[in-house]
């Protein structure tokens, strides 16, 4: 669906206003362009720095000084020209770059000769036994209601996986007065030694260990129960969570929960860039799907650049300089900048973005995820949505299916409300472990518009090309 045809409303238009879009957007509109930001949350931010235009100072202090750099790059926002559309969900992108929105129940389209896609990330799947049912929750979720809430679990918490956020988290859930029983890291033994060949890049970034020294300082200092290499962990409960087992220094433990907050890392949202059918590549560092961009962050699609975590997960001092990167690149493509000046202007940004990247590699090997959580058991829910188990996606495999699409058809694997989002890295993973094939061979599922749900009436009330929502419009 095309209705703007060759019509462009803007120069810029940018989707997702976290760390690289709002970098994106206020690097175009420095140099002149007519800039849109586009995001479906109510305020800037992103989820790293979710609410911060709203949250007390007493909050912000408590989550931290990471957190509150995002009010210098909001209030730079506020300040700017941009147009920032806030309420407004992207449900379709076409390939001559057309995008339509639905924003406060109407639906109206845009267009740019450049479109980057800032869309950042979404918590990996963590399949484990219990992991469907109530009382069980992504950690990343627990952040969100304590950002912008001030909300925390109630009764024992446990928080379960491995990555920095996981310990983030938990510290973040201590100060705010939760009661946290325990924090039970998943990550193999093994994830050391493949981590100490990048230990002398993580040297280079100091910070980012006396940061992870401090965090697990802080747990300690609190009496945190905390176990590492944890190996048959398992939710139990009948109606809802109730307790949580799991094997660790050779014995067996169980801890009483209301709350199971889940973590395992983060990977990039790929929803959008899939719908294009842009060339992606399976990273085994990540153990994610990546779309593959060039330096300038340019994809298989002219026009279409991806910034931030959406690209590969570098963090968001990262992602901000390369949604700086990306804009600069996007300008040169138009002409608005010569290469001199897209040098010039680029050279702080790429300095910044090597200096965040040397820690990645150690991060990466460090907390990559047990394999039993890659490729979980038989009797293990992968797809929540359609309830179907991965020993039931291992029989699709034997029955002949060759990728997670066939898959889908035959099984309804991925058909949920959530398009895929939460099984799709498993089903991949899981046909690659019982065909004998790379995750690449496997491919990974197709995505349609639209890429969220929308309501006839807003499909009824689509906007001709000469109609955009009003200044006057809410977000």
């Amino acid at each position: 669906m095309t209705l703007l045809h060759d019509t462009f409303t803007h120069d810029l238009v940018v989707i997702g206003a976290g760390p690289a879009g709002m970098r994106a957007a206020l690097t175009a509109e420095e140099q002149g362009l007519r800039v849109l930001l586009l995001d479906e949350q109510p305020r800037p931010g992103g989820q790293i720095y979710r609410h911060i235009t709203a949250v007390s100072s007493e909050r912000a202090a408590r989550l931290g000084a990471d957190y509150q750099y995002g009010a210098l790059l909001t209030t730079s926002l506020t300040h700017s020209k941009v147009e920032v559309r806030y309420g407004a969900s992207v449900w379709a992108v076409d390939k001559g770059l057309t995008v339509t929105v639905q924003q406060g129940g109407r639906t109206f389209q845009v267009r740019a000769p450049q479109l980057i896609a800032a869309t950042g990330a979404m918590e990996r799947p963590s399949p484990l036994p219990g992991w469907t049912l109530p009382g069980v929750l992504n950690a990343g979720a627990a952040q969100i209601l304590l950002k912008s809430a001030a909300s925390v679990p109630k009764g024992p918490t446990v928080l379960v996986g491995g990555g920095p956020l996981l310990l983030l988290v938990a510290g973040q859930l201590v100060d705010a007065g939760a009661q946290v029983a325990a924090v039970v890291e998943t990550s193999p033994s093994a994830n050391r030694w493949q981590a100490l060949r990048h230990l002398g890049g993580a040297l280079l970034a100091p910070a980012y260990l006396l940061k992870g020294l401090r965090m697990l300082g802080r747990l300690k200092a609190a009496g945190i129960p905390h176990f590492t290499e944890a190996t048959n962990v398992r939710v139990e409960g009948e109606d809802r969570a109730r307790e949580i087992t799991f094997q660790a220094g050779k014995r067996y433990h169980r801890v009483a929960v209301d709350t199971v907050l889940l973590h395992n890392g983060v990977v990039p949202n790929t929803q959008l860039t899939r719908l294009l059918r842009v060339d992606h590549h399976w990273d085994d560092a990540q153990l994610a799907w990546h779309p593959t961009v060039d330096q300038s962050y340019q994809t298989s699609l002219p026009g279409l650049r991806v910034a931030g975590d959406g690209a590969a997960i570098a963090g968001a001092l990262a992602a901000e300089a390369s949604g700086a990167l990306a804009a600069l690149a996007a300008m040169r493509a138009m002409g608005r900048l010569s290469a001199t000046q897209e040098a010039t202007l680029a050279e702080p940004w790429h300095a910044k973005g090597v200096r965040q990247a040397r820690i990645r590699p150690f991060l990466d090997a460090l907390y990559r995820p047990a394999q039993w959580l890659l490729t979980p058991a038989d009797d293990t829910v992968v797809c929540r949505c359609e309830e179907v188990t991965a020993g039931r996606v291992r029989e699709m495999a034997r029955l002949g299916c060759q990728g997670p699409n066939q898959t889908k058809f035959f099984s309804r694997c991925g058909m949920g409300p959530c398009q895929g989002r939460q099984c799709g890295i498993t089903v991949s993973q899981l046909l690659a472990q019982s065909l004998g094939k790379t995750v690449q061979e496997v491919g990974s599922y197709r995505i349609r518009a639209p890429l969220k749900p929308v309501p006839l009436e807003s499909l009824a009330a689509l906007s001709d090309a000469s109609s955009q929502p009003d200044e006057g419009e809410p977000a």
